[in-house]
């Protein structure tokens, strides 16, 4: 059982996994359509949006520990799947994520679009990885 002064942290967890989504996909079109300043705008705001989310859900797990998965049968290799990919991936996502930012920021932007092409869909997954988590976890197969 969460207490209820942190209750609240896994769907605010969940809305800032689905922010950084939203903003990325919104600066993939953008950059698509060559709205340079636009997305920008929206990679810095997906940026802010997962570091947010980092220091919540860090604070989150220090202060609750962890929230056991009550799910059975197919549902249980399903989410470990997933659950296991999007924690690789949120590390792998960290480092790439601030040179790709860094490349960005400083107008190298072939090296920059060089990794990017990698950044930007392993980031998406683990955006959208880290919304479905909370579903299983909290919504789908809830704790009482």
């Amino acid at each position: 059982m969460i207490a209820e002064q942190y209750a609240y942290f896994p769907a605010l967890n969940a809305t800032l996994n689905g922010t950084s989504a939203a903003l990325l996909l919104t600066g993939r079109v953008l950059i698509a359509k060559g709205r340079m300043a636009a997305h920008r705008l929206c990679m810095i705001a997906a940026v802010v949006a997962s570091t947010l989310f980092l220091a919540c859900y860090v604070f989150f797990h220090y202060k609750v520990g962890n929230i056991i998965f009550l799910g059975q049968g197919w549902s249980r290799p399903v989410y470990f799947t997933i659950l296991s990919t999007h924690v690789v991936l949120a590390m792998v996502i960290v480092p790439l994520a601030v040179i790709t930012l860094n490349r960005g920021l400083r107008a190298r932007y072939d090296k920059h679009r060089v990794i990017a092409r990698w950044t930007w869909p392993l980031w998406m997954y683990v955006s959208v990885t880290g919304v479905i988590v909370y579903f299983m976890l909290y919504r789908w197969f809830p704790h009482s």
